[in-house]
């Protein structure tokens, strides 16, 4: 068995890390840290730029859509870049950049995708309805002390750690 311990960070050094870079968006930018947003805005600019009419008279996409603003030039959509960019180099410099599916040898690679397809779904459209996703409802909110930002933390763990019995065959 290998020695897996130099392939993977101290948790607590990580969660350190997170701390700090919460810490430094707030100071530079004003705002905390989000990743459904950088969502929202791409498919916002693909739906203005497949369709420019539809999008102008969506009372939801126009929201985002201005002359001077693209939706692409949200500094979310390049902190998404730069987190997809960091987890290359990590696993690049971890020598564990290869392409596998983790799942159960109860299940099947497709039934893994699927399920891991259809959860990335409906935690999407719960991230829209909640206005903000787990780093940026949950976790800069939190960091503001907003009671918001505990409500939600407390409701993603909760459904979580309920919907954790009927799913749990996925992953043991």
């Amino acid at each position: 068995m290998t020695d897996r311990s130099k392939k993977y960070w101290n948790p607590y050094f990580g969660g350190v890390m997170l701390g700090l870079l919460l810490l430094a968006s707030f100071y530079i930018t004003g705002r905390g840290l989000g990743a459904s947003g950088a969502a929202k805005s791409t498919v916002v600019a693909a739906v203005n730029s497949v369709a420019p009419d539809h999008a102008e008279k969506s009372s939801y996409y126009s929201k985002f859509i201005s002359d001077d603003h693209h939706p692409l030039n949200q500094w979310l959509v390049f902190e998404v870049i730069g987190i997809l960019a960091g987890a290359f180099l990590s696993g690049a410099l971890s020598g564990r950049l290869k392409f596998k599916v983790e799942h159960s040898p109860k299940i099947t690679s497709k039934t893994r995708l699927i399920m891991a397809a259809l959860g990335g779904l409906a935690f999407g459209i719960g991230s829209q309805l909640a206005r903000g996703c787990t780093s940026g409802a949950a976790l800069s909110g939190m960091a503001t002390l907003s009671l918001a930002g505990f409500v939600s933390m407390l409701s993603i763990f909760g459904s979580a750690y309920l919907f954790a019995y009927f799913f749990r065959k996925f992953w043991i």
